[in-house]
């Protein structure tokens, strides 16, 4: 057993279950009020099953856009389909949910990111010595300076 609790993978897999609970509310109502979605996601991912026009076009990420028109929601443990119109062209996706690198709401101003593993390495938590540090002392207080504008009025 590990002596380490990996809080970046537990942080991971909760942001990607808040991601289903909330396309599965979507799936079941549609969206409620100003709310849209924008998620990108990397399209050499395994499980992504895009049509082979757009992977020609988007062969590292995509961004899709979940608002005005949107159908057949399916959401699944692992991940979504859903058909979205790309020019007057229905196109079924399927998204596994480690795919997904950002899921951002902007009509609430809501956003996840999801790190890859470089990333993750560079930004690896490495405590340091605590350090004291000395309280600072309160500066003291000096009343604002009037000025008369009277001397430059005509």
């Amino acid at each position: 057993m590990s002596q380490d609790i990996d809080y970046g993978n537990l942080m991971h897999t909760a942001m990607r279950g808040l991601i289903k609970t909330v396309l599965t509310d979507v799936a079941q109502n549609g969206l409620p009020g100003a709310h849209h979605f924008f998620i990108t996601f990397d399209t050499r991912q395994d499980g992504v099953e895009i049509a082979d026009w757009l992977r020609d076009r988007y062969p590292e990420e995509m961004t899709i856009v979940m608002q005005h028109w949107f159908e057949n929601l399916e959401v699944g443990d692992s991940g979504f389909s859903i058909t979205l119109n790309f020019g007057d062209a229905p196109e079924p996706l399927y998204i596994p949910y480690m795919a997904i690198k950002t899921f951002v709401d902007p009509s609430v101003e809501f956003g996840l990111r999801f790190e890859s593993p470089e990333d993750e390495d560079e930004a690896d938590f490495v405590p340091e010595e605590s350090i004291e540090v000395e309280p600072e002392e309160e500066q003291p207080h000096h009343d604002a300076d009037v000025v008369s504008l009277d001397s430059f009025r005509k």
